[in-house]
């Protein structure tokens, strides 16, 4: 609301409350909403993938370099950083996300202008288009578990840090900036994703460098796959056979966004 206190806060810093202050509302979809498209996709991924359990069970080496990293990224969190990011770039590879000229960086800090102050959003993955130099695709992972603040305001927060930055470096190359994007983004916990579609403008971007409400509503959409045993989404992911294939469809389904 208007009358909400802003404060110059870096992205994980963003909760609920910077939402409100922004404008902001997320709203969930089906996935023939979300995507577009029914039946979703056939995965472009190596078919040992929906008969190998385990990376032991894999034969083929891009198999089992995914099952390897789902395995690792299965296991409790640990202090070191999270197999989750190093998952999440592999998946990327093996489904075609990953070809010339992208590529992809992990912790990348953004900088946020914030009510008058320069801060930072540090998405845990990106996937940039190198001939633009644009960041075409956000990845967070929720660290609530660990005490940490809400993933879905920080994923926001860093798809305003992408729109800033990008809109930079176009003025820097002499191109016009452009006025809105629909930046795609991912939020796992564990190897379980949600997607959502962020679009970003410069009111919005405006109104947060300067710490005022938007006028305009902003509305992010999100999907969560469906699987068969919802209420184990967190402590199964992608591991189960039959969560495998729905899953994957849905991230190939999501690469008409990443542009």
């Amino acid at each position: 609301m208007a009358n909400i206190i802003r404060s110059a806060k870096s992205g994980n810093e963003w909760t609920d409350n910077e939402l409100e202050a922004y404008n902001i509302n997320i709203t969930f979809q089906d996935a023939p909403t979300f995507f577009g498209e029914t039946p979703l996709p056939a995965p472009a991924v190596s078919q040992e993938v929906f008969t190998a359990l385990t990376a032991d069970d894999a034969a083929n080496d891009i198999a089992y370099s995914l099952l390897t990293q789902l395995d690792l990224a299965m296991m409790p969190a640990e202090p070191e950083e999270s197999a989750v990011v190093d998952f999440a770039v592999v998946l990327f590879h093996s489904l075609g996300y990953l070809h010339r000229p992208r590529a992809v960086r992990t912790r990348k800090k953004l900088r946020l202008l914030i009510c008058g102050e320069k801060k930072y959003a540090k998405p845990d993955v990106c996937i940039i288009d190198r001939n633009e130099n644009d960041i075409i695709l956000l990845v967070h992972e929720d660290k609530r578990f660990g005490g940490d603040t809400d993933p879905h305001a920080q994923l926001i927060a860093s798809a305003i840090a992408t729109f800033q930055n990008n809109n930079a470096q176009r003025r820097s190359a002499g191109l016009d900036p452009l006025n809105s994007k629909v930046i795609p983004g991912i939020i796992m916990v564990g190897t379980s994703p949600s997607f959502f579609k962020i679009p970003v403008t410069q009111e919005l971007t405006r109104c947060v460098a300067q710490g005022q409400y938007p006028p305009t509503l902003t509305i992010v959409t999100g999907h969560v796959p469906d699987i068969p045993r919802p209420s184990r989404r967190f402590s199964e992911g992608i591991k189960p056979l039959d969560n495998r294939r729905g899953i994957l469809q849905c991230y190939e389904a999501f690469k008409k966004f990443v542009c």
